[in-house]
Protein backbone atom coordinates (compact mmCIF):
# COMPACT_ATOMS: atom_id res chain seq x y z
CA UNK A 1 0.00 0.00 0.00
CA UNK A 2 2.82 2.30 0.95
CA UNK A 3 4.43 1.56 -2.37
CA UNK A 4 1.15 2.39 -4.14
CA UNK A 5 0.94 5.79 -2.36
CA UNK A 6 4.51 6.53 -3.25
CA UNK A 7 3.75 5.60 -6.86
CA UNK A 8 0.62 7.79 -6.89
CA UNK A 9 2.55 10.71 -5.39
CA UNK A 10 5.25 10.30 -7.98
CA UNK A 11 2.68 10.23 -10.77
CA UNK A 12 0.97 13.36 -9.38
CA UNK A 13 4.27 15.21 -9.24
CA UNK A 14 5.15 14.14 -12.74
CA UNK A 15 1.73 15.30 -13.99
CA UNK A 16 2.16 18.66 -12.28
CA UNK A 17 5.59 19.06 -13.83
CA UNK A 18 4.19 18.07 -17.22
CA UNK A 19 1.38 20.64 -16.99
CA UNK A 20 3.78 23.30 -15.80
CA UNK A 21 6.04 22.46 -18.67
CA UNK A 22 3.15 22.68 -21.09
CA UNK A 23 2.06 25.98 -19.61
CA UNK A 24 5.61 27.30 -19.76
CA UNK A 25 5.86 26.09 -23.33
CA UNK A 26 2.77 28.07 -24.30
CA UNK A 27 4.20 31.12 -22.59
CA UNK A 28 7.48 30.72 -24.46
CA UNK A 29 5.64 30.26 -27.72
CA UNK A 30 3.67 33.44 -27.18
CA UNK A 31 6.87 35.27 -26.34
CA UNK A 32 8.50 33.96 -29.49
CA UNK A 33 5.49 34.97 -31.57
CA UNK A 34 5.75 38.45 -30.13
CA UNK A 35 9.45 38.57 -30.98
CA UNK A 36 8.76 37.38 -34.48
CA UNK A 37 6.17 40.12 -34.94
CA UNK A 38 8.51 42.80 -33.63
CA UNK A 39 11.32 41.37 -35.72
CA UNK A 40 9.02 41.26 -38.75
CA UNK A 41 8.13 44.93 -38.34
CA UNK A 42 11.77 45.85 -37.93
CA UNK A 43 12.65 43.74 -40.92
CA UNK A 44 9.91 45.45 -42.91
CA UNK A 45 11.24 48.89 -42.03
CA UNK A 46 14.75 47.75 -42.92
CA UNK A 47 13.60 45.60 -45.83
CA UNK A 48 14.49 48.02 -48.58
CA UNK A 49 15.01 46.62 -52.06
CA UNK A 50 18.78 46.64 -52.56
CA UNK A 51 20.36 47.38 -55.91
CA UNK A 52 23.73 48.38 -57.30
CA UNK A 53 23.86 51.15 -59.91
CA UNK A 54 26.91 51.87 -62.02
CA UNK A 55 27.78 55.42 -63.07
CA UNK A 56 29.99 56.27 -66.05
CA UNK A 57 30.95 59.94 -66.12
CA UNK A 58 33.55 62.24 -67.67
CA UNK A 59 35.55 62.87 -64.49
CA UNK A 60 38.97 63.91 -65.81
CA UNK A 61 40.19 66.07 -68.65
CA UNK A 62 38.65 69.07 -70.36
CA UNK A 63 35.05 68.02 -69.69
CA UNK A 64 35.50 67.12 -66.02
CA UNK A 65 32.96 69.81 -65.12
CA UNK A 66 30.23 67.67 -66.66
CA UNK A 67 31.24 64.64 -64.59
CA UNK A 68 31.51 66.67 -61.41
CA UNK A 69 27.99 68.04 -61.82
CA UNK A 70 26.58 64.64 -62.74
CA UNK A 71 28.13 62.76 -59.82
CA UNK A 72 27.24 65.56 -57.39
CA UNK A 73 23.60 65.36 -58.44
CA UNK A 74 23.60 61.57 -58.16
CA UNK A 75 25.25 61.57 -54.73
CA UNK A 76 22.74 64.04 -53.34
CA UNK A 77 19.88 61.92 -54.66
CA UNK A 78 21.53 58.81 -53.22
CA UNK A 79 21.55 60.25 -49.69
CA UNK A 80 17.87 61.16 -49.90
CA UNK A 81 16.73 57.89 -51.47
CA UNK A 82 18.58 55.66 -49.01
CA UNK A 83 17.32 57.74 -46.07
CA UNK A 84 13.71 57.08 -47.10
CA UNK A 85 14.26 53.34 -46.64
CA UNK A 86 12.17 51.98 -49.54
CA UNK A 87 15.19 51.36 -51.75
CA UNK A 88 18.85 51.00 -50.85
CA UNK A 89 21.22 51.82 -53.68
CA UNK A 90 24.97 51.26 -53.80
CA UNK A 91 26.90 53.24 -56.39
CA UNK A 92 29.96 52.23 -58.38
CA UNK A 93 31.45 55.18 -60.28
CA UNK A 94 33.83 54.88 -63.24
CA UNK A 95 35.62 57.62 -65.18
CA UNK A 96 35.29 57.66 -68.97
CA UNK A 97 37.54 60.71 -69.53
CA UNK A 98 35.22 61.56 -72.42
CA UNK A 99 36.63 58.72 -74.52
CA UNK A 100 34.68 55.96 -76.26
CA UNK A 101 37.12 53.16 -75.50
CA UNK A 102 37.39 54.06 -71.82
CA UNK A 103 33.62 54.39 -71.51
CA UNK A 104 33.18 50.94 -73.06
CA UNK A 105 35.78 49.37 -70.73
CA UNK A 106 34.04 50.97 -67.75
CA UNK A 107 30.67 49.62 -68.88
CA UNK A 108 32.03 46.11 -69.34
CA UNK A 109 33.52 46.17 -65.84
CA UNK A 110 30.29 47.43 -64.28
CA UNK A 111 28.13 44.95 -66.18
CA UNK A 112 30.27 41.84 -65.82
CA UNK A 113 32.47 42.27 -62.73
CA UNK A 114 30.38 44.53 -60.52
CA UNK A 115 27.11 42.97 -61.73
CA UNK A 116 25.16 46.23 -61.52
CA UNK A 117 21.39 46.32 -61.84
CA UNK A 118 21.50 49.42 -64.02
CA UNK A 119 23.74 52.10 -65.49
CA UNK A 120 23.65 55.91 -65.47
CA UNK A 121 25.71 57.49 -68.24
CA UNK A 122 28.01 57.80 -69.99
CA UNK A 123 28.22 61.58 -70.38
CA UNK A 124 28.55 61.97 -74.15
CA UNK A 125 26.35 60.70 -76.94
CA UNK A 126 29.54 59.59 -78.69
CA UNK A 127 30.26 57.33 -75.71
CA UNK A 128 26.68 56.09 -75.52
CA UNK A 129 26.94 54.92 -79.11
CA UNK A 130 29.38 52.22 -77.97
CA UNK A 131 28.15 51.67 -74.40
CA UNK A 132 24.46 51.49 -75.32
CA UNK A 133 24.67 48.42 -77.59
CA UNK A 134 26.83 46.60 -75.02
CA UNK A 135 24.38 47.34 -72.19
CA UNK A 136 21.37 46.47 -74.31
CA UNK A 137 22.90 43.14 -75.35
CA UNK A 138 23.59 42.34 -71.69
CA UNK A 139 20.06 43.33 -70.70
CA UNK A 140 21.16 46.13 -68.36
CA UNK A 141 18.76 49.11 -68.12
CA UNK A 142 20.72 52.27 -68.88
CA UNK A 143 19.77 55.90 -68.24
CA UNK A 144 21.40 58.66 -70.26
CA UNK A 145 21.17 61.87 -68.27
CA UNK A 146 23.18 64.03 -70.67
CA UNK A 147 23.05 62.20 -74.01
CA UNK A 148 20.79 64.28 -76.24
CA UNK A 149 21.83 63.26 -79.75
CA UNK A 150 19.21 61.87 -82.06
CA UNK A 151 18.64 58.11 -81.91
CA UNK A 152 20.01 57.34 -78.42
CA UNK A 153 16.92 55.55 -77.00
CA UNK A 154 16.50 53.73 -80.29
CA UNK A 155 19.77 51.87 -79.60
CA UNK A 156 17.75 49.22 -77.80
CA UNK A 157 14.95 48.29 -75.43
CA UNK A 158 17.13 48.78 -72.35
CA UNK A 159 18.27 52.33 -73.19
CA UNK A 160 16.44 55.32 -71.68
CA UNK A 161 17.19 59.00 -71.13
CA UNK A 162 15.81 61.84 -69.04
CA UNK A 163 17.66 64.58 -70.94
CA UNK A 164 15.50 66.25 -73.57
CA UNK A 165 16.83 65.57 -77.07
CA UNK A 166 18.34 68.25 -79.27
CA UNK A 167 15.45 67.66 -81.66
CA UNK A 168 13.11 69.10 -79.00
CA UNK A 169 15.33 71.69 -77.30
CA UNK A 170 16.89 73.45 -80.28
CA UNK A 171 13.69 74.16 -82.27
CA UNK A 172 12.07 75.57 -79.10
CA UNK A 173 15.00 77.97 -78.57
CA UNK A 174 15.15 78.93 -82.24
CA UNK A 175 11.44 79.68 -82.40
CA UNK A 176 11.64 81.96 -79.37
CA UNK A 177 14.61 83.83 -80.88
CA UNK A 178 12.88 84.26 -84.23
CA UNK A 179 9.70 85.51 -82.59
CA UNK A 180 11.65 87.97 -80.41
CA UNK A 181 14.08 89.35 -82.97
CA UNK A 182 12.34 88.78 -86.31
CA UNK A 183 15.27 86.72 -87.58
CA UNK A 184 15.54 85.95 -91.32
CA UNK A 185 19.26 85.19 -91.79
CA UNK A 186 21.45 82.84 -89.73
CA UNK A 187 24.98 81.47 -89.63
CA UNK A 188 25.71 78.01 -88.22
CA UNK A 189 28.80 76.74 -86.36
CA UNK A 190 29.29 73.21 -85.06
CA UNK A 191 31.87 70.74 -83.82
CA UNK A 192 32.25 68.17 -86.59
CA UNK A 193 34.22 65.61 -84.56
CA UNK A 194 31.57 64.69 -81.98
CA UNK A 195 28.28 62.81 -82.39
CA UNK A 196 26.56 65.13 -79.90
CA UNK A 197 27.49 68.40 -81.60
CA UNK A 198 26.98 66.90 -85.07
CA UNK A 199 23.46 65.85 -84.06
CA UNK A 200 22.79 69.37 -82.79
CA UNK A 201 23.93 70.78 -86.13
CA UNK A 202 21.65 68.41 -88.04
CA UNK A 203 18.70 69.67 -86.00
CA UNK A 204 19.71 73.32 -86.40
CA UNK A 205 20.08 73.04 -90.16
CA UNK A 206 16.84 71.10 -90.64
CA UNK A 207 14.89 73.47 -88.38
CA UNK A 208 16.29 76.56 -90.13
CA UNK A 209 15.24 75.14 -93.48
CA UNK A 210 11.77 74.26 -92.19
CA UNK A 211 11.37 77.78 -90.80
CA UNK A 212 12.39 79.33 -94.14
CA UNK A 213 15.54 80.97 -92.76
CA UNK A 214 18.43 81.87 -95.03
CA UNK A 215 21.58 79.99 -94.00
CA UNK A 216 24.47 82.32 -94.89
CA UNK A 217 27.30 79.92 -94.04
CA UNK A 218 28.09 76.71 -92.16
CA UNK A 219 31.40 76.71 -90.25
CA UNK A 220 33.03 73.79 -88.44
CA UNK A 221 35.54 73.35 -85.61
CA UNK A 222 37.01 70.58 -83.46
CA UNK A 223 37.09 69.80 -79.74
CA UNK A 224 39.95 71.58 -78.02
CA UNK A 225 40.28 74.25 -80.71
CA UNK A 226 41.28 77.65 -79.32
CA UNK A 227 41.28 80.02 -82.30
CA UNK A 228 38.03 80.70 -84.16
CA UNK A 229 39.09 83.91 -85.87
CA UNK A 230 38.74 82.59 -89.42
CA UNK A 231 35.21 81.26 -88.93
CA UNK A 232 33.98 84.29 -86.99
CA UNK A 233 35.50 86.80 -89.44
CA UNK A 234 33.64 85.13 -92.30
CA UNK A 235 30.41 85.11 -90.31
CA UNK A 236 30.77 88.79 -89.33
CA UNK A 237 31.26 89.84 -92.95
CA UNK A 238 28.01 88.06 -93.90
CA UNK A 239 26.05 90.01 -91.27
CA UNK A 240 23.71 87.32 -89.84
CA UNK A 241 20.92 88.18 -87.40
CA UNK A 242 21.44 85.04 -85.30
CA UNK A 243 24.24 82.51 -84.86
CA UNK A 244 23.30 78.86 -84.29
CA UNK A 245 26.15 77.11 -82.49
CA UNK A 246 26.26 73.41 -81.60
CA UNK A 247 29.15 73.15 -79.16
CA UNK A 248 30.20 71.83 -75.78
CA UNK A 249 30.62 74.57 -73.18
CA UNK A 250 34.44 74.72 -73.39
CA UNK A 251 34.52 75.56 -77.09
CA UNK A 252 31.21 77.44 -77.02
CA UNK A 253 32.31 79.87 -74.33
CA UNK A 254 35.56 80.67 -76.18
CA UNK A 255 33.64 81.17 -79.43
CA UNK A 256 31.31 83.68 -77.77
CA UNK A 257 34.22 85.51 -76.13
CA UNK A 258 36.08 85.85 -79.43
CA UNK A 259 32.89 86.80 -81.29
CA UNK A 260 32.13 89.66 -78.89
CA UNK A 261 35.72 90.91 -79.02
CA UNK A 262 35.52 91.27 -82.82
CA UNK A 263 32.20 93.11 -82.64
CA UNK A 264 29.71 90.31 -83.29
CA UNK A 265 26.86 91.30 -80.99
CA UNK A 266 24.04 89.16 -82.39
CA UNK A 267 22.43 86.53 -80.14
CA UNK A 268 23.51 82.89 -80.16
CA UNK A 269 21.29 79.82 -79.94
CA UNK A 270 23.09 76.84 -78.42
CA UNK A 271 22.33 73.18 -77.87
CA UNK A 272 22.31 71.23 -74.61
CA UNK A 273 26.09 71.09 -74.31
CA UNK A 274 26.20 74.87 -74.30
CA UNK A 275 23.77 75.05 -71.40
CA UNK A 276 26.01 75.36 -68.35
CA UNK A 277 27.03 78.05 -65.83
CA UNK A 278 30.57 77.19 -66.93
CA UNK A 279 29.89 79.26 -70.06
CA UNK A 280 29.40 82.35 -67.87
CA UNK A 281 32.46 81.51 -65.80
CA UNK A 282 34.66 81.17 -68.90
CA UNK A 283 33.20 83.88 -71.16
CA UNK A 284 32.03 86.41 -68.56
CA UNK A 285 29.91 89.20 -70.04
CA UNK A 286 30.53 87.79 -73.52
CA UNK A 287 28.08 84.98 -72.64
CA UNK A 288 25.19 87.45 -72.56
CA UNK A 289 22.78 86.75 -75.40
CA UNK A 290 23.12 82.96 -75.39
CA UNK A 291 19.69 81.34 -75.78
CA UNK A 292 19.10 77.70 -74.81
CA UNK A 293 16.13 75.42 -74.15
CA UNK A 294 16.27 73.17 -71.11
CA UNK A 295 14.04 71.28 -68.71
CA UNK A 296 16.01 72.79 -65.83
CA UNK A 297 15.64 76.31 -64.45
CA UNK A 298 17.11 76.79 -61.00
CA UNK A 299 15.17 79.98 -60.31
CA UNK A 300 11.82 78.31 -60.93
CA UNK A 301 9.26 79.09 -58.22
CA UNK A 302 8.76 75.48 -57.19
CA UNK A 303 9.34 74.17 -53.65
CA UNK A 304 10.99 70.95 -54.84
CA UNK A 305 13.35 72.84 -57.15
CA UNK A 306 14.32 75.37 -54.50
CA UNK A 307 14.93 72.67 -51.89
CA UNK A 308 17.25 70.88 -54.32
CA UNK A 309 19.14 74.11 -55.13
CA UNK A 310 19.54 74.87 -51.42
CA UNK A 311 20.79 71.38 -50.51
CA UNK A 312 23.10 71.16 -53.52
CA UNK A 313 24.61 74.61 -52.93
CA UNK A 314 25.18 73.91 -49.22
CA UNK A 315 26.80 70.56 -49.94
CA UNK A 316 28.96 71.42 -52.95
CA UNK A 317 29.51 75.18 -52.68
CA UNK A 318 28.00 76.02 -56.06
CA UNK A 319 24.58 76.08 -57.68
CA UNK A 320 23.47 73.04 -59.69
CA UNK A 321 23.32 73.11 -63.47
CA UNK A 322 21.22 71.15 -65.94
CA UNK A 323 23.57 68.16 -65.81
CA UNK A 324 23.39 67.91 -62.02
CA UNK A 325 19.61 68.18 -62.09
CA UNK A 326 19.16 65.57 -64.81
CA UNK A 327 21.48 63.14 -63.02
CA UNK A 328 19.64 63.73 -59.72
CA UNK A 329 16.30 62.91 -61.33
CA UNK A 330 17.92 60.03 -63.21
CA UNK A 331 18.74 58.20 -59.97
CA UNK A 332 15.28 58.98 -58.61
CA UNK A 333 13.75 57.42 -61.73
CA UNK A 334 15.83 54.30 -61.15
CA UNK A 335 14.77 54.22 -57.49
CA UNK A 336 11.11 54.48 -58.52
CA UNK A 337 11.53 51.61 -60.97
CA UNK A 338 13.38 49.43 -58.42
CA UNK A 339 10.69 50.10 -55.81
CA UNK A 340 7.90 49.29 -58.26
CA UNK A 341 9.68 46.17 -59.50
CA UNK A 342 10.16 44.98 -55.91
CA UNK A 343 13.50 43.43 -56.80
CA UNK A 344 16.86 44.23 -58.35
CA UNK A 345 16.30 42.00 -61.38
CA UNK A 346 17.52 43.77 -64.50
CA UNK A 347 14.54 42.79 -66.67
CA UNK A 348 12.02 43.72 -63.98
CA UNK A 349 13.64 47.11 -63.44
CA UNK A 350 13.74 47.74 -67.19
CA UNK A 351 10.01 47.02 -67.47
CA UNK A 352 9.24 49.20 -64.45
CA UNK A 353 11.19 52.09 -66.00
CA UNK A 354 9.20 51.78 -69.22
CA UNK A 355 5.95 52.00 -67.25
CA UNK A 356 6.79 55.24 -65.43
CA UNK A 357 4.20 57.92 -66.15
CA UNK A 358 3.88 61.47 -64.80
CA UNK A 359 6.76 61.17 -62.36
CA UNK A 360 7.24 64.50 -60.57
CA UNK A 361 10.92 65.40 -60.46
CA UNK A 362 12.81 68.65 -60.15
CA UNK A 363 12.90 68.84 -63.95
CA UNK A 364 9.13 68.66 -64.16
CA UNK A 365 6.55 65.97 -64.86
CA UNK A 366 8.23 63.10 -66.68
CA UNK A 367 7.14 60.03 -68.62
CA UNK A 368 8.87 57.74 -71.11
CA UNK A 369 7.56 57.18 -74.61
CA UNK A 370 7.49 53.84 -76.41
CA UNK A 371 11.23 53.92 -77.24
CA UNK A 372 12.42 55.10 -73.82
CA UNK A 373 12.78 58.80 -74.63
CA UNK A 374 11.73 61.39 -72.07
CA UNK A 375 8.45 63.23 -72.51
CA UNK A 376 8.75 66.68 -70.93
CA UNK A 377 8.27 70.36 -71.80
CA UNK A 378 11.45 72.50 -72.19
CA UNK A 379 11.95 76.02 -70.87
CA UNK A 380 13.76 78.61 -72.99
CA UNK A 381 16.42 80.65 -71.15
CA UNK A 382 18.79 83.46 -72.06
CA UNK A 383 21.98 84.61 -70.36
CA UNK A 384 21.43 88.21 -69.35
CA UNK A 385 23.56 90.14 -66.88
CA UNK A 386 25.65 87.07 -66.19
CA UNK A 387 22.64 84.93 -65.23
CA UNK A 388 20.29 82.46 -66.87
CA UNK A 389 16.83 84.05 -67.05
CA UNK A 390 13.51 83.16 -68.65
CA UNK A 391 13.56 84.29 -72.28
CA UNK A 392 10.34 86.15 -72.90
Amino acid sequence: MKNVKILLLALTMMMAMFLAACGGGNEATNSNESKEQVGGDAEKSAGAVEAKIGVIAWMTGSGAGYGEAITNGINLALEEINAKGEVKIDLVVEDSAGKQEQALSAAQKLINSDNVTGLIGPTLSTEMNVVGPEADLAGVPTMGTSTTAQGIPEIGDYIFRDSIPESLAIPAAMQKAIDKYGVKKVAIMYGNDDVFTKSGFDTMKATAEEMGLEILTIETFQKGQSDYNAQLTKIKNLNPELILCSALYNEGAVIMDQARKMGLTVPFVGGNGFNSPEVIKIAGDAANGLIVATPWFGAKEDAKVQEFVKKYTEKFGKEPDQFAAQAYDGLYLFAEAIKNAGEADRDAVRDALAEIKDFEGILGVMSFDEVGDIVMDPTVLVIDGGQFKLFE
